[in-house]
């Protein structure tokens, strides 16, 4: 007797296939910077010309339960857009643009259509975000996981000066906080998000919402702030994405031991679906687990305010003021 790798669960072939369906949107990201092609051992990117002193900066992040909705609904072709969002929108807090972008995509049997375009969506990510899909890795483990489920992670890098990187940008007392919207509930808080809608209250994918399939509106990928960034860094002193915690756990990230942020409540611009959410979620709840409509909040002097909302499109939602590190939301 006899057995095969694809008896375990295992087809190679499968793997192959998508490697070369993949290819052509995969390039679509590629720059000058990037060296070789598609399948070695490891992507090759030359560092960028015009630094003095070159800092490489890394992160790395998954989309969360999200991936349970895409998984549910057989809707694919956004997650992979979050997860590029995931990551480079932090690298821009840390004053990096982004260079290029790897993938992980983990599952228990290797769907390659579905695969096809969760890739084709982090491509269509790193193009929004100006940089390169230089490598990538799936990895099919029955046993590991069930047959219809797969994970993702993501991981990218950035460059900025050194200078960028350590140096002291003066945040403090009397500083704005402009806010650039969110396009939904982004990629955090979905654990809460599917006990409300699915177990409380009982609605399905397709249960209408602001006239839209519910299932659109949760699925509605991440804003990429990055070219925005690089619209706005001169006159920028902090960013802060606002992932899980919220406005209350990641605007204090940015603020130096003696301010704190007062976030005005009523000037935040609210989309529908934290409106209807807070229906069922406490306040307080709702500012720990969501970014409320809020992706981004620039600190910025009050005399770039002005500059800054006209080339960002954001808007004032508060201010830094003297008192002990953290967030005040006040009406």
């Amino acid at each position: 007797m006899s057995i095969s790798y694809k008896d375990a669960g295992v087809d190679i072939d499968a793997g192959a296939k998508l490697v070369e369906e993949i290819k052509p949107f995969v390039k679509k990201t590629f720059n000058e910077n990037v060296i070789g092609g598609i399948g070695s051992f490891a992507g090759a990117y030359a560092l960028p010309v015009g630094y003095k002193e070159p800092v490489l900066l890394g992160a790395t992040d998954g989309v969360g339960t999200k991936l349970k909705l895409a998984i549910e609904s057989k809707k694919y072709d956004t997650v992979g857009i979050d997860l590029v969002a995931m990551c480079v929108n932090d690298l821009i807090c840390s004053f990096a643009e982004p260079m290029f972008f790897l993938d992980y995509y983990a599952t228990g049997k290797l769907d390659v259509d579905a695969a096809k375009e969760v890739i084709k969506g982090i491509a269509e990510g790193c193009r929004e975000s100006e940089c390169a899909l230089i490598g990538g890795e799936t990895a099919e483990m029955p046993g590991m996981y069930s047959e219809n489920d797969f994970d993702l992670a993501g991981f990218a890098v950035g460059i900025a000066e050194k200078e960028d990187v350590v140096k002291e940008r003066g945040v403090k007392a009397g500083d704005v906080l402009i806010a650039l919207k969110s396009s939904g509930v982004h990629s955090n808080g979905f654990s809460l998000v599917r006990k409300l809608f699915f177990d409380k209250l009982k609605w399905h994918h397709h249960t209408e919402f602001e006239g839209k399939p519910l299932i659109d509106v949760l699925l509605e990928p991440t804003r990429i702030y990055v070219k925005t960034y690089k619209k706005v860094k001169e006159k920028v002193k902090a960013l802060a994405h606002i992932t899980g915690g919220g406005l209350i756990e990641n605007l204090p990230r940015v603020l130096p031991e003696n301010v704190k942020a007062v976030v005005r409540k009523n000037h935040i611009e609210p989309l529908p679906i934290f409106e209807f959410m807070g229906k069922y979620i406490d306040e307080e709840e709702m500012f720990r687990t969501f970014n409320m409509g809020v992706g981004m909040v620039l600190v910025v002097d009050p005399a770039d305010v002005k500059d800054v909302m006209s080339l960002s499109g954001g808007y004032i939602i508060g201010e830094l003021e003297a008192g002990q590190r953290g967030v005040e939301i006040i009406e």
